[in-house]
């Protein structure tokens, strides 16, 4: 039989090579879901995944896996988004540096009327960053479409010391774990990898 079409409710290019890395084939469909949220950064990253799969519910068919994740930055009681500008994003790094912080990604995964939903979390150790480091990171423009101005995958690794947990997670895709959801709802992922 074969496999269900997954439908990945993200724009995020980085959660598109994940799900390609793992040999998934799937169409994008962007949600254009209301991100406006309060809460524990758990209950947020579930919440605003959930929204975003059922967002893009009413365009997919009752046989076809929506996955939709949402990844968060958190530190000293407060979350921290993407950037708007250069301050912003040096702000955010600054207060980063040297220092440990969780970040949080939520995956919901739809099909039909089911509805899977969890949330990883992962610590992240910074190296203490020298304003100059900083400032060039920015220059490279990575930080403005980054949940606390960092991809930990690309030239951000350089900011990075350790990272106890999923690698995956603070990309914005645990792919293990979604996976074994997809495995739980009938679909085979060694059928047809890419």
């Amino acid at each position: 039989m074969a496999n269900p079409k997954i439908i990945l409710a993200s724009g995020s290019p980085r959660r598109r090579q994940i799900l390609q890395l793992a040999g998934i084939p799937h169409e994008v469909i962007v949600s254009n879901a209301d991100e406006t949220i309060t809460g524990e950064p758990d209950e947020q990253v579930t919440e605003l995944a959930l929204r975003k799969a059922r967002a893009v519910l009413s365009v997919c068919g009752e046989n076809e896996i929506i996955i939709a994740a949402d990844t968060l930055v958190f530190i000293d009681g407060k979350v921290l988004g993407k950037p708007s500008n250069a301050t912003e994003a040096f702000d955010m790094l600054k207060s980063l540096s040297g220092r440990m912080h969780m970040v949080y990604t939520g995956v919901a995964l739809v099909r039909g009327n089911y509805e899977h939903v969890f949330a990883d979390a992962v610590k992240v150790y910074f190296h203490a960053l020298s304003d100059k480091d900083v400032n060039a990171y920015i220059a490279t423009g990575e930080p403005f479409d980054k949940a606390g101005a960092y991809g930990v995958q690309e030239r951000g690794s350089f900011l990075v010391e350790k990272i106890d947990g999923d690698f995956y997670t603070v990309v914005g895709l645990p792919i293990s774990k979604v996976c074994r959801s997809l495995a739980k709802m009938g679909y085979d992922i060694w059928s047809n990898a890419e």
